[in-house]
């Protein structure tokens, strides 16, 4: 469905929230390939880190939900020349329920997760069309597919995700440009140590890392693992209402 990529040698590729978790994993694992890593995130000492660590990687801090700072990244990475690949990681996670409803929380969530994917679109598209060529890569989450408890502010924001990754492959697939929609299930991060519950097929950081290469060597639009949860969470997706509502409540013991 996109263009494989394989040879990652001399590529320019762009993280937006790379300073943990699957994004640093990411950004170590594509360095080892020999492209070009550039990293954004708020915890600009973590990128420091990482550049120090991984001579030939850029560090460029940046608040995503910022979409000044989102344009002078951009305008910053392409005088140094074109952006082969962007993947947007940035992510803001904390459980929520209807009876603890925080609106300010709860457009922190949309801030992060998805009016960041917009203000980088916004910023990027105009070049990746007149060149008609690269590839953009949005991060979403099996938490975007159904609603789930304590969802309530994280949930909608990768659903939207998934609904913009779809539309921007039907209008950008004809133009020459690749689309990928990431799905991770549960992966061990600072914002999975939030949770109270065990977390079915968790994998480490690494593991999520090297399932998005594949995908993208496999030229795949929807890129989810492991698939041993990821295929039963989309089995969840066809069922009634009646039965996902029981299920799930039988499931959580609400």
């Amino acid at each position: 469905m996109n263009p494989p990529i394989k040879d990652w040698q001399g590529r320019t590729v762009w993280l937006v929230g790379a300073s943990s978790g699957i994004g640093r994993a990411l950004a170590s694992a594509l360095h080892a390939r020999g492209a070009r890593v550039v990293l954004s995130a708020r915890q600009a000492q973590a990128l420091q880190d990482f550049v120090a660590q991984h001579p030939g990687s850029l560090a460029l801090p940046l608040d995503a939900s910022d979409p000044d700072q989102v344009r002078h990244a951009v305008q910053t990475l392409l005088q140094a020349g074109p952006i082969d690949l962007v993947c947007y990681l940035a992510g803001y996670y904390q459980p929520m329920r209807a009876s603890d409803f925080d609106l300010a929380q709860a457009l922190r969530h949309q801030e992060v997760n998805l009016s960041g994917a917009w203000y980088v679109l916004d910023a990027l598209l105009p070049a990746l069309l007149a060149r008609r060529a690269g590839h953009i890569s949005l991060v979403s989450s099996v938490a975007g597919f159904r609603g789930l408890p304590k969802s309530l502010a994280y949930g909608p924001t990768k659903a939207a995700l998934i609904n913009l990754a779809e539309t921007l492959y039907l209008d950008l697939h004809p133009q020459g440009l690749g689309v990928s929609l990431i799905n991770p299930g549960f992966v061990a991060t600072p914002m999975t140590a939030q949770n109270d519950f065990t977390m079915p097929a968790l994998i480490t950081p690494e593991q999520a890392a090297a399932a998005i290469l594949q995908g993208w060597a496999a030229g795949d639009f929807h890129i989810h693992f492991p698939k041993r949860f990821t295929r039963l969470m989309q089995l969840l997706r066809l069922l009634p209402y009646r039965w996902y509502f029981a299920l799930v409540r039988r499931g959580t013991g609400l």
